[in-house]
């Protein structure tokens, strides 16, 4: 949890350094061009400030839940965050290996998916041996879990 803290911090910290000094030497710089009912640069620059203070508040909210899992609360026996799955596509009859964690964390490529993601949603509370099927963008899959690792045997 705490490199997922320490990567939101860094971007709270960029977001307000933009805010509290970037964006304001742009705002006086932009006034100076005269009238601002056309004027481009001051209104780009107040749209970019608005945006920049609505995602300061989601970063906000973002590290206030990450602060609040409480990894002993995680279940031992069940599909959850920092659960590590191999799953066998019926479809293809592949083995596909996925490790749930948070949608900062989320590396698809890496087989890392997130526990908000279509197949981390569909996987939650699932055992081994439990048939699963997803709605994907690519369509529907289906997955027996065949093997589960909880966060509680892995760290």
């Amino acid at each position: 949890m705490q490199e997922i803290r320490k990567k939101l911090k860094d971007e709270l910290d960029i977001l307000e350094e933009e805010l509290h000094f970037k964006l304001p030497k742009e705002i006086q710089k932009a006034r100076e061009f005269g009238d601002l009912r056309e004027n481009a640069e001051y209104k780009a620059a107040l749209e970019r400030q608005s945006f920049v203070q609505a995602r300061i508040a989601q970063v906000l909210t973002r590290i206030n839940e990450v602060d609040s899992i409480d990894l002993s609360k995680i279940p031992t026996d069940r599909i959850a965050y920092g659960s590590e799955v191999v799953l066998f596509e019926i479809e293809t009859e592949e083995k596909i290996t996925y490790r749930l964690v948070t949608s900062e964390e989320s590396d698809p490529e890496n087989g890392k998916i997130s526990t908000v993601s279509p197949i981390g949603q569909a996987l939650i509370g699932r055992e081994e041996g439990d048939e699963v099927r997803v709605k994907t963008p690519n369509g529907w899959r289906t997955f027996e879990v065949t093997r589960l690792t909880t966060i509680h045997e892995i760290d």
